[in-house]
């Protein structure tokens, strides 16, 4: 079995990354998430490439979010904030891709694979796949303000709450009809339909892409409040340590929350 690795294909004026950790789900190690920012920066210097895809090897998932192996390891708030700083570094390079990127959804898309589908121009999903954040009902962290304002701008503030304060999991026909899927197909059908939307983002104006997408970015992401002192009291807690200790031992109990 190969190590994990987050790779990069180029085809074309397509350029296509891929998660490659099936064993895990697609979860990506600090490794994988620097692969990816690695990979995006790349893209965005080479003029030749139009359009970007994002996909999870194996068929269950696109990313299921970090491998929290790590997470054992802190051992107060600063950890978190440097851990979260480090996320939005790796996901500030797709926020700057001046090329369309579509995810392709076949699984599971929770925690960081929500995060990186909503910085994605667009979302093609099997029928059968399924959202969510459920942090709050599992390790018990929290998200830096630029990984909220992505995912709420792209789910809608409501749907991103019951994602992260409900901890529910949303299937791809709610979000089909939501908006925040471009189409939700049949497996058999996922490879044409994105095809076909690569085709056409590519005929599009680079210039009109590169300045629209630039425009959002700075209207959506720029100018976010600071909250490391947030993300400090809930990576330094209790709860945060419990959470991390009960989810690595694989029980799937809950924690019990204690607010400290």
């Amino acid at each position: 079995m190969s190590a994990p690795s987050t790779t990069l294909e180029i085809a074309g004026n397509v350029a296509h990354i891929r998660f490659d950790n099936p064993a895990a789900y697609n979860a990506l190690t600090g490794q994988m998430w620097r692969e990816m920012r690695d990979h995006a920066r790349a893209i965005a210097a080479d003029p030749s490439i139009r359009v970007v895809t994002f996909r999870g090897v194996g068929g269950k998932a696109f990313v299921s979010g970090t491998d929290i192996s790590g997470f054992a390891k802190f051992t107060d708030g600063s950890d978190g904030i440097a851990y979260e700083h480090g996320i939005d570094d790796c996901m500030a390079a797709v926020d700057e891709l001046p090329v369309t990127s579509i995810a392709i959804i076949d699984g599971w898309a929770v925690g960081g694979g929500l995060n990186i589908a909503a910085a994605c121009d667009f979302r093609i999903a099997t029928k059968d796949a399924r959202f969510g954040s459920p942090i709050g009902r599992t390790l018990g962290n929290c998200l830096s303000p630029m990984s909220l304002q992505r995912i709420g701008g792209a789910v809608g503030v409501p749907v991103a709450k019951r994602m992260v304060l409900l901890g529910e999991i949303i299937g791809a026909e709610e979000l089909h009809k939501s908006g925040f899927l471009l189409d939700a197909v049949e497996r058999d059908a996922l490879d044409e339909r994105v095809a076909e939307i690569c085709v056409r983002a590519a005929e599009n104006a680079p210039l009109t892409t590169r300045a629209t997408k630039e425009m959002l970015r700075r209207m959506s992401l720029e100018n976010l409040p600071e909250a490391d002192d947030i993300v400090s009291q809930v990576y330094g807690s209790e709860d945060f340590r419990r959470g991390v200790e009960i989810f690595l031992s694989r029980t799937k109990a809950l924690p019990e929350w204690q607010g400290r």
